[in-house]
């Protein structure tokens, strides 16, 4: 979880209630604010979770490649050795 993960499900919160304080006031400039505020919390989150996802994309394709390398180094090792003459 990320900063624009946790702010947006902060102006996902505030959002709501403003809406909803907006609703029981009566107070229209206030249901929209709140509205607005909602919109911009989910499109935060839905960055953050983005930017998890790649983040976790580029950590596992990081560990893939590590090992592809292990096992190539392993196997360049075994042909090295069965090439080596017996003393």
């Amino acid at each position: 979880m990320n900063k624009d993960t946790v702010n947006g499900a902060i102006d996902e919160v505030v959002g709501s209630a403003k809406r909803h304080i907006g609703n029981m006031t009566g107070n229209t400039r206030t249901q929209v604010e709140g509205a607005a505020q909602q919109i911009k919390g989910k499109v935060e989150s839905a960055v953050g979770k983005v930017k998890d996802a790649v983040r976790d994309a580029h950590d596992n394709l990081s560990a893939s490649s590590e090992t592809n390398e292990e096992i190539e180094r392993e196997r360049r090792d075994a042909i090295l050795a069965q090439n080596r003459p017996l003393l």
